[in-house]
């Protein structure tokens, strides 16, 4: 892309005064994790690539199924069957060609998710189990990576974030830390289309503002919304000293 085309591609992020150039660079040389390409991540990923993002990261192990269409806007019915992984890239690169994706479609753990996560700047939580939130948060901790933590069901949903680089930050694991049960999923509780389209936004609009150092992060705190209501609310969390994750870092 030439010059005069990147400064229209991005100019009303130029045109932010507290943004400009130099966040607008930040955003160029950053690296994204994305771990779940289904409600919350399709919305995340195409706003940050449309935002500029560098590289982003694409983790599913999943194919697009046709009950993902009412809220996956990632894909479309031609891509019925397909990896989730590149049928996203397709929709994104159509987006915009400069953002370099890497394709992981397969399920991380262990050693392996600890080097994946190290190689981000920033990684966006968007999966649907516990045994995912807890091993992505444990790397992110070892890794003092930030994490953008995001959840959305029937007509709730909420995001948070938490940066281990900031030895006051709460982990996920401070906020949760005795679920014992798997969480609760679209299929079997059902989830208002648009609703994850909100929480995905703020889930990338949070990874921007950390990448970029414009706005306050919500770094301990946990923003909720009532979407029966239209209501938003705010609660702050604390890191727990007994924490088994965070407490040694």
């Amino acid at each position: 892309m030439n010059d005069n085309d990147y400064k229209l591609r991005y100019s009303r992020h130029l045109a932010l005064p507290e943004f400009g150039a130099a966040g607008q660079e930040r955003l160029r040389k950053a690296r994204v994790l994305i771990v779940g390409l289904g409600g919350l991540g399709s919305p995340a990923a195409l706003y940050l690539a449309a935002s500029g993002v560098g590289t982003l990261l694409l983790n599913d192990f999943d194919r697009v199924d046709l009950s993902n269409l009412q809220r996956q806007i990632l894909y479309s019915t031609r891509d019925l069957g397909r990896a989730k992984t590149t049928a996203a890239a397709a929709t994104l690169t159509a987006l915009n060609a400069e953002c370099q994706l890497e394709l992981l479609d397969q399920r991380l753990q262990g050693a392996e998710l600890e080097t994946v996560v190290s190689r981000a700047d920033i990684v966006l939580d968007g999966s649907d189990n516990f045994g995912t939130r807890f091993a992505v948060n444990a790397a992110c901790v070892k890794t003092r990576t930030p994490l953008v933590s995001g959840a959305a069901i029937r007509l709730e949903g909420q995001v948070a974030a938490f940066d281990a680089r900031e030895t006051a930050s709460p982990c996920y694991a401070c906020v949760y830390p005795a679920a014992g049960e798997e969480l609760e999923n679209c299929r079997s509780n059902g989830i208002l289309a648009p609703l994850v389209g909100v929480i995905g936004s703020c889930m990338a609009l949070e990874a921007v503002k950390l990448i970029t150092g414009v706005g306050t992060p919500l770094t301990g705190r946990l923003l909720r919304l009532d979407a029966r209501t239209g209501t938003l609310s705010m609660t702050n969390i604390k890191k727990d000293p007994a924490c088994p994750v965070c407490r040694s870092h």
